[in-house]
């Protein structure tokens, strides 16, 4: 199977997939929460918009790397945080209704801001001026499809058939990982020859990019007294990367599977970061019902 049916078909069949099991998971009511916290949700925007392409663009410039492996570094941090970490938050006990909320939103924003900051990283690093043009309605309709619409359709099956809803929830989750591995795999296959060197040029990248940018989401969170809840929530939303999504410009838009090697690194990498991730997150969460109780 082509690595291009890949990128346009199992991609958005995993995203979505992710994004049904994250809506069997939520009611209505758990939105209403962010609402009353609007300083949550700016906090994780600017945080995940703005200072996260600040650190890959400074990573990329200061880790000696190849130019094209520099470019997907910088796209890999430009992306929203995806379906992936708002499994992770649900397990690490975060705000799952304020995750999804940043993703949805980062979803819709990132289709105006990945176009410049990709033009940006492509000048810095390769000296080409030549526009990434992602069709913004079309882009937004997919967005909506992959992420909104199976969220939405989740829910509407957990009001209306909760038995049914508990059962698919064990299910998608993994059906997602295992499309997103099998992508990774292709990729290890198309590019195995020279698979060594690029780890070797991105891992210290893809590990300083995770660290850097989780512990600068949490402290941040900190900084301004948001719960412990919502601090795990914009951690993970602003350290882990939606990895499927930058394979699909890298590989698919751009078409250079050198650069999708710092996503699919990566996306390989978070399993062991969203497990120590989960650990404190659930630690955390503990703690502070404990406070609460005492």
């Amino acid at each position: 199977m082509e690595f291009n049916l890949f990128t346009a078909i199992v991609l958005p069949i995993a995203l979505g997939i992710i994004m049904l099991g994250m809506g069997l998971s939520l009611v209505p009511e758990d939105f209403l929460l962010v609402t009353k916290n609007p300083k949550a949700i700016a906090i994780g925007l600017i945080s995940q918009l703005v200072i996260l392409p600040i650190i890959g663009f400074a990573i990329a410039s200061i880790v000696p790397m190849q130019s094209e492996i520099a470019v997907g570094l910088v796209i890999l941090s430009i992306c929203p945080g995806g379906p992936s970490s708002n499994l992770i938050t649900y397990l690490a006990k975060g705000d799952i209704a304020l995750s999804v909320s940043l993703t949805a939103l980062s979803s819709i924003i990132t289709v105006f801001t990945i176009p410049i900051f990709a033009n940006l990283a492509l000048k810095r690093f390769l000296g080409e001026s030549a526009a990434i043009e992602l069709p913004v309605v079309q882009t937004m309709v997919q967005i909506f499809l992959i992420t909104l619409l199976p969220c939405g359709l989740g829910m509407w099956i957990k009001q209306k058939f909760p038995n049914i809803a508990r059962r698919l929830e064990r299910v998608t989750n993994k059906l997602a990982i295992v499309f997103l591995l099998a992508i990774i795999l292709v990729l290890i296959v198309r590019e195995w020859q020279r698979l060594p060197n690029f780890i070797t040029q991105v891992g210290i990248g893809v590990v300083l990019l995770n660290i850097i940018s989780s512990f600068t989401g949490f402290w941040l969170s900190q900084l301004f007294q948001l719960k412990i809840s919502q601090q795990i929530c914009i951690a993970i939303e602003v350290g882990i990367q939606n990895g499927t999504l930058a394979i699909a410009i890298t590989a698919g838009l751009l078409k250079n599977p050198d650069m999708a090697v710092p996503a699919a690194v990566y996306s390989l990498l978070m399993y062991v970061t969203a497990a120590i991730a989960i650990f404190y997150g659930r630690k955390f969460a503990a703690t502070e019902v404990m406070k609460v109780r005492t």
